[in-house]
């Protein structure tokens, strides 16, 4: 099945350095920003999932296609780097514009804090739960240079639009026992 994720957030976060080791398992210190797709396949919960990855750089896109990246995905990560407090802030500023543009708070949405490997933490991981808890959406902590929880990230927004999906299938298609893992039994 196909999942199209958005990676969006402020300039400099390491949305790209994400995106990169998931798909290469590499980390590029050398990187310039970039606005582009990417295609891997990663198996979830015994499942295999193409995903084609959106690279949103953050402020350089005119405000006319970021909504068009908003309305083309099917999850969404909101990544800010634990060294920089103004892209901790500006996670909601993404998190509104998503939902005004998607018209519905049931997006599939997970919350990442980048380079938790860094020394100089400014946002601490405490301070990121706290938010996810509030906007009821899944926190990562997640370093691109080492990987931690790099995939970890990826899966859980993967689950997160299945939960999604299987909430949107129509009563007559939930309850018909089509045999899929989706599907329920009444």
């Amino acid at each position: 099945m196909l999942y199209r994720l958005v990676v969006m957030g402020s300039c400099g976060v390491g949305k790209s350095a994400l995106i990169v080791r998931l798909v290469d398992n590499c980390f590029e210190t050398d990187h310039y920003p970039t606005k582009k797709d990417f295609y891997t396949e990663i198996v979830v919960d015994g499942e295999p999932c193409q995903l084609e990855i959106l690279d949103a750089a953050g402020n350089e896109e005119t405000p006319h296609r970021f909504r068009d990246f908003l309305l083309w995905g099917d999850g969404f990560f909101c990544v800010y780097g634990v060294d920089d407090i103004k892209s901790f802030v500006d996670v909601n500023i993404f998190r509104d514009q998503l939902l005004r543009v998607k018209n519905t708070d049931r997006v599939p949405f997970v919350l990442v804090a980048n380079k938790a490997d860094v020394d100089n933490c400014l946002v601490s991981p405490v301070l990121g739960q706290e938010t996810a808890a509030s906007r009821r959406v899944p926190f990562v902590e997640t370093s691109a240079k080492t990987g931690q929880n790099v995939e970890h990230a990826f899966h859980e927004l993967v689950r997160q639009i299945r939960r999604v999906r299987a909430e949107e299938l129509p009563d007559a298609e939930r309850n018909r026992g089509c045999g899929c893992k989706y599907c329920t039994i009444m």
